[in-house]
C-alpha cells in the first residue's frame, strides 16, 4: 500500500485583538541590571586514548553552571565548562606512499570559574534587614537579709530576653546567556616527523612527512555575551491604541 503525502492543510484563522486594562498600573516585570561580554581564557591540555594522526573537527558548545551576582556588590560570578567534541583520524596500517586511518571522537568537558564586575544599567533593588536592638524592662524586687527592709533591689529584668529585629527578602538577581564565541590555537607536544603509530601504539611505515600525537596543549579565548536581571516593580501607563 502506498503511503499518502503527509503534507498539513492550511486552514484559516480569525485575529483577535487582547484583552488589555487601561490606565495606570504597577507591573513586577524582568529588569536589565547589566548586559556584558566577559572574556575567559583557557589554557588545557587534552590527552588521547590513542595516537592521532591529524584533527578533522573540532566541535565547541558553552554550558554555563553558575552565574551570580554578589549583591551588594557589583561582582558577578561565573562557573561552567566548555563542552568539546574531537573528531580526529587514528592510524590502521600504511606504507611508505599512505596511510589509512579510523576517525574517532573524543567528548570532553573543560570546566572554568570567573569573577569580572559588571556596570549598571540600572542599579538593583537590594535592602538590609533592620539592626538586632535588644531592649530590657525596669523591675523592683526585694533584697535578701543584711539589708535594709526599706531598700529595694532596683534593676533590669533578668528573667527575659526582649529584642528588635527582622528580615529583608530581596529579589535574587538571575543571568541570562545571549550568545559564545571561541578562537582557540591546538599545539601537539609530542609529534615527531616520520614516526607514525597505530591505534595498538606500534610503529608502522608511512610518508615520511607524517606523524602521530598523543597530547595537545590548547589556548581558547571563550567570549560570554549575556544579561543580568532583577525582578523590580514599575509604574506604567496602558492606554488603547486606536
Amino acid at each position: 500500500m502506498k503511503s499518502k503525502n503527509a503534507l498539513s492543510p492550511k486552514v484559516t484563522n480569525t485575529p483577535q485583538e487582547p484583552d488589555v486594562i487601561l490606565g495606570k498600573a504597577t507591573v513586577k516585570v524582568p529588569v536589565v541590571l547589566a548586559e556584558t561580554v566577559v572574556q575567559i581564557d583557557l589554557n588545557p591540555t587534552i590527552k588521547f586514548p590513542e595516537p592521532v594522526l591529524e584533527i578533522k573537527d573540532i566541535k565547541k558548545n558553552l554550558k554555563i553552571t553558575q552565574c551570580r551576582l554578589l549583591l551588594p556588590t557589583n561582582k558577578l560570578f561565573i562557573s561552567g565548562f566548555v563542552r568539546k567534541n574531537i573528531q580526529y583520524a587514528t592510524p590502521k596500517y600504511g606504507t611508505k606512499d599512505s596511510v589509512i586511518s579510523s576517525i574517532r571522537s573524543l567528548t570532553i568537558d573543560v570546566p572554568f570559574k570567573a569573577v569580572t564586575e559588571v556596570d549598571y544599567i540600572r542599579k538593583p533593588q537590594f535592602a538590609f534587614g533592620p539592626d538586632s536592638k535588644e531592649f530590657t524592662f525596669f523591675t523592683e524586687s526585694k533584697l535578701p537579709d543584711g539589708f535594709s527592709s526599706k531598700e529595694k533591689l532596683l534593676a533590669g529584668d533578668l528573667s527575659q530576653f526582649d529584642q528588635f529585629s527582622g528580615e529583608e527578602f530581596n529579589e535574587l538577581p538571575y543571568c541570562q546567556l545571549l550568545s559564545s564565541r571561541f578562537i582557540e590555537y591546538d599545539e601537539a607536544l609530542d609529534r615527531k616527523m616520520g614516526r607514525v603509530h597505530d591505534e595498538h601504539g606500534k610503529l608502522i611505515d608511512a610518508p615520511f612527512e607524517e606523524g602521530t600525537f598523543k597530547e595537545i596543549e590548547e589556548k581558547m579565548v571563550v567570549e560570554v555575551k549575556l544579561k543580568v536581571l532583577q525582578k523590580q516593580q514599575l509604574n506604567v501607563d496602558s492606554r488603547k491604541k486606536y
